[in-house]
């Protein structure tokens, strides 16, 4: 038997010595690891493990409903699902992508690229799906043999609007993440949205949660929001905006109603208009709110203003004759004209039968900084404050480089420009005693207080004159409305085009308010570029505010303040024009 020789190696003492300080130091570094990992930084570790596993997702809060003044629902938020997926882990084979594909109305070639994106574990593959689609998908994927895997569900709410395009252009409407674009929904974002809530999840290696920890903090839903319009007004006022504007052949056309004492808006639309509800009808041009956004001139609904402040200066009174003929007058120049030679007209008949050229004289016998702080009293250049975003302000320049032109023709409503909102509101004024009253698009609850423009002695007596213009005789007779004693002012200006005055393109308005004797409601109504023949304020604007007003005064079961055949007949005079 042979044995084997194994070599012997012997270490000298100091050579073991440092072997030994070695291994020691070693075991003394690890020790101090493992403690520093343990102890000092443990949270840092147990973020980074649960980091493998736990997730922190948002809760979605319920966005608040809108209501009308009556509590019609305007505005609700559904339940919708959304399709979406992990790239990572997604196994679909062809047969069932072209299933998935089919069941969501989309191009299996588009869900293929989704779910082929490098560097994400996440995609949405359709948003916003109705319960019945979302069901016939969870079937597909859930289903053992379909061999489909990374396809999830999840669910969130999506906007609805009953009124649909009727009031489109108060409430707006939300994106697809359910975050206000427009109107009331972008306004009052903040209010409705409310705040998403968090809560802490376990996830199993293909992502699907697999437990609640915990709730971190729950959703807080958004708050319901009152608004101040009367849906049935509104509903009125649209159509009757619709019928004006298809008959007249106009580009668009705005309508606001006010209540007159607390100057709440109680219905607004524009025309065109869009359905909130289908986005593919949603435009740049649609989504405009022309009564807030678009500044025109206001021709001659801007008279009364010059009037009021004339009166309560003192430089007349309503019998105070003043000489139009011969329907001219040069003033440098330029040459202001009526539709028609008017001869001697006093104060009230100039309101009536809205002559230019009364008015201008009225406007020259004073001072510009008296009749600018008039204007800018009673609301123009500035404004209006209604909440909507993207409201104008207008232009009323300083009163300082007024040539007396610009003077002469700013008081029938050219050289300044408004926008409908603040043209409506500026009518508080006669319809209220002489107050200017703030608008709100939120319900009141509480009387307003106004600010004092002119006295009630003087609001009176433009009132008796605005009347006048609708009555035979006048250029609105056909604002005229059976039972209800009727007072208000027309506008025809020609437009601004590309800072020209276009010769056949105009601006037909017209605001009145009823019942004169205890005014409730103001409307005014504005046709831009009728072109099927007529075009005065009175022939085209009033027949639209005589239509919604009636509606609205038997609607809220206003009193009548007038004999039902109180509708005086008429033929058409040149009188009934009111170019300026």
């Amino acid at each position: 038997m042979i044995k084997s020789i194994m070599p012997q190696v012997k270490l000298s003492a100091w050579r073991s010595l440092l072997v030994f300080c070695l291994l020691l130091l070693g075991l003394i570094s690890l020790a101090g690891r493992a403690a520093y990992l343990q102890g000092m930084n443990h949270d840092f570790l147990q973020k980074k493990g649960e980091s493998r596993y736990s997730r922190v997702l948002d809760m979605n809060a319920d966005r608040g409903m809108i209501t009308d003044r009556n509590g019609y629902i305007l505005a609700i938020s559904s339940p919708v699902a959304s399709i979406y997926a992990d790239p990572k882990v997604v196994e679909i084979s062809p047969e069932k992508l072209k299933q998935l594909a089919s069941i969501l109305e989309m191009d299996a070639a588009e869900i293929d690229t989704k779910v082929n994106r490098e560097n994400t574990r996440f995609v949405y593959i359709k948003r916003q799906v109705i319960p019945d689609i979302a069901d016939k998908v969870e079937k597909l994927i859930k289903d053992k043999k379909s061999k489909i895997k990374g396809f999830y569900i999840t669910y969130e709410s999506k906007r609805y609007y009953p009124e649909s395009e009727a009031a489109a252009h108060v409430l707006g409407f939300t994106d697809i993440n359910d975050e206000g674009q427009e109107g009331v929904e972008r306004g009052w974002d903040e209010v409705l949205a409310g705040e998403l809530g968090r809560r802490r999840v376990i996830k199993d290696n293909k992502g699907q949660v697999v437990e609640d920890v915990e709730n971190i903090r729950p959703p807080r839903p958004g708050k319901d929001l009152v608004l101040s319009i009367d849906r049935r007004i509104q509903y009125r006022a649209h159509a009757e905006l619709r019928e004006a504007v298809i008959a007249h052949k106009a580009k668009a056309g705005s309508i606001v109603v006010l209540d007159a004492q607390t100057g709440e808006i109680l219905a607004l639309t524009n025309l065109p208009a869009y359905n909130p509800n289908r986005r593919s009808s949603i435009s740049n041009e649609k989504i405009r709110n022309r009564a807030l956004i678009d500044t025109f001139e206001p021709g001659s609904t801007l008279k009364p203003f010059t009037v009021a402040i004339a009166m309560e200066v003192g430089k007349v009174n309503a019998n105070t004759v003043l000489q139009t003929s011969p329907g001219s007058w040069q003033v440098g120049r330029k040459t202001i004209r009526d539709v028609s030679n008017k001869g001697e007209l006093t104060v009230a008949q100039i309101i009536q039968q809205s002559s230019n050229v009364g008015t201008a004289k009225i406007a020259l016998s004073l001072d510009s900084q008296t009749m600018w702080e008039m204007f800018n009293r009673s609301g123009f250049g500035m404004l209006a404050n209604s909440g909507f975003p993207g409201e104008a302000s207008g232009i009323l320049r300083p009163y300082n480089k007024w040539r007396p032109i610009e003077q002469a023709t700013m008081s029938y409503g050219h050289g300044i420009s408004t926008s409908l909102m603040q043209l409506v509101r500026a009518y508080t004024i006669f319809s209220s005693g002489g107050e200017l009253k703030p608008v709100s698009l939120l319900k009141q609850d509480m009387p307003v207080q106004g600010q004092r423009v002119i006295s009630r002695d003087t609001a009176q007596a433009m009132s008796i004159m605005l009347e006048m213009a609708t009555k035979p005789g006048g250029t609105a007779p056909l604002a005229q409305i059976s039972g209800y004693r009727v007072a208000g002012k027309t506008g025809t200006a020609h437009k601004l085009i590309d800072g020209q005055y276009a010769s056949k393109s105009y601006i037909s308005t017209f605001v009145g308010y009823a019942p004169v004797s205890h005014p409730r409601l103001i409307i005014a109504v504005m046709i831009d570029e009728p072109s099927a023949g007529k075009y005065f304020g009175g022939a085209v604007a009033a027949p639209v505010f005589s239509s919604v007003m009636s509606s609205a005064l038997r609607i809220l079961n206003i009193p009548p303040d007038a004999p039902a055949n109180n509708v005086i007949t008429f033929t058409a005079t040149p009188e009934m024009g009111d170019e300026g």
